[in-house]
């Protein structure tokens, strides 16, 4: 199977605007050094009886991956990944690359084992690159935990999927806006967030690009058109085959419910590449139930069963 990584990967947004006022070098431990440097490379592939494992493992602490579990109930053969961290929250000089690749057919889902805590940061800034490469056929389903930012956090995100036009990936990010109950809370008290989500095909054919900065100094997040009365955004991109994202599109209905504090909505992505689908909530847990059931609603149109209810302790 063809790797899709290099052996010495390197993050570094120091060259973007919105990171320029977070360069100097931290206190303690200096950016990228040893255990501040995490690496991350997962490789999923059919074996010679059609099942999906993962054949490729490659990993730098602080990320861990111990190995994949079989307990889809919908999907038997379904590889599960947990992604774990040794080095508690992220903090200032911190630098990640994940990669995760579905060779032909294969399939997988993918998560993390807990909430992704973005430390209070003094000097630097946290970043992370992922590439995501899906082949012919493949289905890949990626649902990690809620990202929390603490105060003064400044994380930077870019993530690239290379998807097959008869692959089907499912990505999903949802962002607390802080510690809501710590010390009479920080709710959007963080510096900076910057994420960006793009897409091309194997040919290099670009799809699309998305990219927010957040930067709660310099806006309002509660005017109307942002945040107005929510606190948790949910971000979700579905790559998949124009028939596909017409199906989900048909059996998606937007919501706004005031009562219940919860508001979703749906749009295809330009070039035929899929959709795009927002969740706004006060609580991550009506937030990460309207993503699952929206990924059961994705599941179902590709794969023909829903995704199983989720464990009671997550």
């Amino acid at each position: 199977m063809q790797r899709y990584y290099s052996d010495s990967p390197r993050v570094d947004f120091d060259s973007m605007p919105e990171m320029a006022p977070y360069l100097s070098q931290p206190d303690a431990m200096y950016v990228g050094c040893p255990g501040k440097h995490g690496y991350l490379n997962l490789g999923f592939v059919l074996d010679a009886d059609g099942k999906s494992i993962l054949r490729e493992l490659d990993r730098r602490a602080p990320l861990i991956v111990q190995q994949e579990l079989y307990f889809d109930e919908e999907m038997p053969g379904m590889p599960c990944v947990y992604i774990l961290s040794s080095g508690g929250p992220n903090v200032d000089g911190d630098r990640y690359v994940q990669n995760f690749s579905v060779g032909p057919g294969a399939y997988a889902h993918i998560s993390t084992g807990a909430a992704t805590k973005l430390a209070e940061m003094k000097r630097n800034y946290s970043g992370m690159t992922q590439k995501i490469v899906l082949e012919e056929g493949a289905y890949l389903e990626y649902l990690p935990e809620p990202i929390i930012p603490c105060r003064h956090t400044r994380f930077i995100c870019d993530t690239l999927m290379q998807v097959h036009p008869t692959a089907t990936a499912f990505y999903s990010e949802i962002y607390m806006p802080g510690r809501k109950y710590y010390n009479g809370g920080e709710i959007f008290a963080y510096d900076i967030l910057s994420v960006c989500t793009h897409a091309e095909r194997p040919d290099g054919e670009q799809l699309f690009r998305e990219k927010f900065i957040i930067d709660p100094t310099r806006e309002d997040l509660r005017q109307i058109g942002v945040m107005h009365g929510f606190d948790v955004f949910a971000n979700v991109v579905v790559v998949t085959p124009e028939d596909r994202a017409a199906e989900i599109y048909d059996a998606t209905t937007p919501v706004y419910d005031p009562k219940a504090h919860i508001a979703t909505g749906i749009t295809h992505l330009p070039n035929s590449a899929g959709l795009l689908f927002k969740v706004l909530g006060n609580e991550p847990g009506p937030v990460k139930a309207a993503v699952r059931e929206f990924c059961s609603r994705v599941r179902m149109a590709v794969k023909g069963v829903p995704i199983p209810k989720e464990f009671p302790w997550r």
